[in-house]
């Protein structure tokens, strides 16, 4: 799977360049958040690898991602934390640049909060789209009256938060549009934001400072969400780090190095 090895700064501009291409270009950019679940789901999954590799960006957000990175050879010093620290930068960015911001996502019962609450955080923020999505999934009648709404708001930046791999797919699946429903192709910039919905609506806290330098923030999920986060976590980290292992010794061996994008 691929993962570009991009600082905060460095990111925060691509994002801000890919929401003005969208708009310019009439068709939907997306950027993927790399964790260990993403890169097993991509392992695991050809259809689900393409969806991330096809993306226009895909950052580090987990820090075992930062760690292979840096082994294979890539001048990686930081994170990009998605949620909340980029989003905050990104947000103000927004504000500052008049871009209107969607949020597709997060529950019915705290959506209104979470607006309220980046209302009063960044009061020249336009927030032009919000809308709490069913969990089942749509029909195609409402998946091209979704899509319509985001178009006719005129949204620059969307927050995409319906979890790992569904928002992936979603919104590879609305960067094009589907000529056989009808639906049209989002002329924004999309960002998935995994529980970033959540942690503003105080659902979820976050992992002490030591635990996320530490690669530990699945530990501190897992605690709060055993029930959802169990299979997940054994089936996902063991095998991360012995196929990453082998991965570094077989291109340490062949001499390969990590290409700065």
């Amino acid at each position: 799977m691929r993962v570009d090895g991009v600082e905060p700064p460095q990111a925060l501009d691509r994002v801000l360049d890919l929401a003005g291409c969208a708009r310019a270009d009439a068709r939907g950019r997306y950027v993927c958040a790399a964790n260990v679940h993403m890169a097993m789901e991509a392992h695991d999954d050809r259809d689900f690898r393409r969806v991330v590799n096809d993306a226009d960006l895909v950052v580090p957000d987990g820090q075992p991602m930062v760690w292979a990175l840096r082994a294979l050879g890539c001048r990686q010093r930081r994170r990009v934390r998605v949620s909340p620290d980029f989003l905050i930068d990104l947000l103000a960015a927004a504000e500052v640049l008049g871009l209107g911001v969607g949020l597709y996502g997060g529950a019915d019962e705290t959506l209104p909060a979470i607006v309220h609450l980046l209302e009063e955080a960044y009061p020249g923020l336009r927030i032009a789209y919000a809308w709490s999505p069913p969990f089942r999934a749509l029909t195609a009648a409402e998946d091209v009256e979704a899509a319509a709404a985001i178009t006719a708001a005129r949204v620059d930046l969307l927050l995409v938060g319906i979890g790992c791999p569904k928002q992936e797919r979603w919104m590879a699946a609305h960067a094009t549009g589907d000529t056989t429903t009808g639906r049209p192709g989002l002329d924004c910039a999309m960002i998935g934001v995994g529980a970033a919905f959540d942690l503003f609506a105080g659902l979820t806290t976050e992992a002490p400072p030591w635990m996320q330098a530490s690669g530990l923030e699945w530990l501190y999920r897992l605690a709060l969400e055993p029930r959802r986060l169990w299979r997940r976590q054994i089936r996902s980290n063991p095998r991360f780090v012995a196929l990453f292992l082998r991965q570094l010794v077989a291109e340490t061996a062949q001499g390969r190095r990590f290409t700065q994008p």
